[in-house]
């Protein structure tokens, strides 16, 4: 059985303070300091995709992972100082490749995209080194600190969206961390604590629930989340408006307009999911709750047109959208002109289930916030 043996050791200078710091705590003299980590680490007894590596500070976490996978531990990238975050992907990588992997770990915000990754915020660089990571050629990746420096919130949600994406990719990803809270929600194959010699393979569990609180809400709403829109930080004035919100935070905005010459035909006019809350799928969730109370409420049909190349790809594969016009280049009309910039749009009809309550979905519909 592979085991893992580490011992480290160096010299202590016998300087006059050290000498009073043993007399103090009555510590034996030393000329050498020692620490030995050792563990059965049985990683080839079965095929796996995601590991963690756990402990407090000081645990050996580090140094045990270097042992075991050496130049396949990350600490970060490289980042090009002025030019956009995906310039500092590899050159042969395609740019739909791209955009994929940011998409894929919970960083789906285009207009950040654009922004040097210096200038981003802790969280959304957190995201963005897992994104790189992922497109890194080599087959596993080990990444240091991992979640070490976001809000624990944003650790667990991208925690979950690194997971699905490693799995779906048929990678393998190793975190190192010193925080307990990421296991059930990486959902990690097998679990290392060097500080207790602790190896042990776990099954896959559901993660923890996320429960969303959606109402109506105005307009000015739209000011947490008009700058992570990827077209436009616009709002129609006549939408009706509704807001997601996790633990009281403001995760997920939805607004719906009347399709203009088609009675009976509502459209989704904007939703946006605060980029720490990405990953997990709150957007379409909220999105198709959205529409089952739309329908319920009017008796009418729902749906939407988006380019976001996330958006089409789940909603071509969801069982509750029904592609009614296929991806296309489109042009944008404004004020009976045409203008010069084209996009790749597709439009979906939602054919999922309706708000059970119909009542209730009429109230919350015709509600005035």
């Amino acid at each position: 059985m592979p085991r893992v043996d580490v011992v480290r050791r160096i010299a202590v200078a016998r300087t006059p303070r050290v000498v009073q710091l043993e007399g103090l705590f009555d510590l034996p003299p030393a000329a050498m300091s020692e620490q030995k980590w050792s563990a059965d680490v049985p990683l080839g007894a079965r095929p796996w995709s995601l590991g963690l590596i756990v402990g407090p500070s000081g645990a050996g976490k580090s140094t045990v992972a270097r042992e075991l996978f050496g130049q396949a531990v990350i600490t970060g990238y490289p980042w090009p100082a002025r030019k956009s975050l995906v310039d500092g992907f590899p050159p042969a990588l395609a740019m739909k490749d791209i955009t994929g992997l940011l998409s894929s770990v919970g960083f789906s915000s285009p207009p950040a995209w654009l922004r040097p990754f210096a200038v981003l915020s802790t969280g959304e660089q957190f995201r963005v080194t897992l994104a790189r990571a992922l497109a890194d050629p080599r087959p596993l990746v080990v990444v240091d600190e991992f979640t070490s420096v976001v809000d624990r919130r944003v650790a667990q949600i991208g925690s979950a969206a690194v997971a699905k994406a490693v799995r779906r990719l048929k990678r393998q990803f190793v975190a190192v961390t010193c925080h307990y809270d990421v296991e059930s929600w990486l959902q990690p194959d097998w679990i290392f604590q060097p500080h207790l010699g602790r190896f042990q393979w776990r099954e896959l569990q559901r993660r923890p629930p996320l429960t969303l609180d959606v109402t109506r809400c105005r307009a000015d709403a739209w000011a947490h989340f008009a700058a992570h829109h990827y077209l436009s930080r616009t709002l129609n004035r006549v939408a009706r408006c509704f807001v997601a919100t996790l633990d009281g935070d403001p995760a997920v905005f939805v607004a719906v307009l009347p399709q203009f010459g088609r009675q009976g035909l509502w459209r989704e006019h904007r939703v946006v999911c605060r980029p720490e809350y990405q990953g997990v799928g709150l957007g379409a969730r909220v999105s198709e709750l959205v529409a089952g109370i739309a329908r319920a409420a009017t008796g009418g049909q729902y749906a939407s047109t988006t380019s976001h190349p996330s958006f089409i790809a789940a909603r071509t594969r969801s069982p509750l959208w029904r592609l009614t016009q296929v991806p296309s280049m489109r042009s944008k009309h404004t004020a009976g002109t045409i203008a010069v910039n084209w996009r790749w749009c597709a439009t979906f009809r939602y054919v999922g289930p309706t708000w059970p309550d119909v009542a209730q979905a009429r109230l919350l519909w015709a509600e005035r916030p």
